[in-house]
């Protein structure tokens, strides 16, 4: 089942992705190109409060061309556990440390084109600390009762892949 990578060739390697492309074999024999992002890695997580409500973030994504609501999410740093990413990455984005913190999932959002392995964690417990987003972080915080997530979920307000399998997550695992 596996495909035989015959030569590499980087073609473009920037701050955070690296972007190669793969002649391979494929298992018929015949040869084929790939185009592969490499990417270190990232975290979210799913912020519960004590009422169960949720922490939700609001910022502008370049790529979709809109402001998107988010769970809390970020980006793995050369050598950093996933877990030491999801204490910063919360407290960075709303200005809370979990006093528990559960991997969830582990997964690929875009298989097809990236390696990019995300890692799901929902924290409660949460303790309040300071924000301290990124200088090129502009976020809105958004709290949102269990009532409100699933009339979110069903009027599609929630659009990228961490956070819809997040919210499917939170709603399936507290049945009240």
């Amino acid at each position: 089942m596996d495909e035989k990578i015959i030569e590499t060739v980087e073609k473009y390697k920037g701050r955070i992705i690296t972007v190669k492309e793969y002649r391979v074999v494929l298992i018929n024999g015949k040869e084929a190109k790939r185009e592969v992002v490499h990417h270190p890695g990232a975290v979210a997580i799913l912020p519960v409060l004590e009422d169960g409500s949720v922490f939700f973030v609001k910022q502008y994504r370049l790529p979709a061309q809109k402001v998107l609501l988010e769970i809390p999410a970020g980006k793995l740093d050369y050598g950093e556990k996933p877990e030491e990413c999801a204490y910063r990455e919360l407290e960075e984005e709303i200005g809370y440390v979990p006093g528990k913190l559960k991997l969830v999932h582990t997964f690929y959002p875009s298989p097809g084109i990236s390696d990019e392995v995300l890692y799901l964690f929902e924290a409660s417990n949460l303790k309040r600390t300071k924000e301290n987003p990124d200088e090129d972080e502009f976020l809105e915080l958004v709290i949102l009762s269990k009532d409100e997530v699933k009339r979110y979920l069903f009027e599609n307000k929630f659009e990228d892949s961490k956070t819809l399998i997040g919210v499917y997550y939170y709603l399936y695992s507290r049945r009240s």
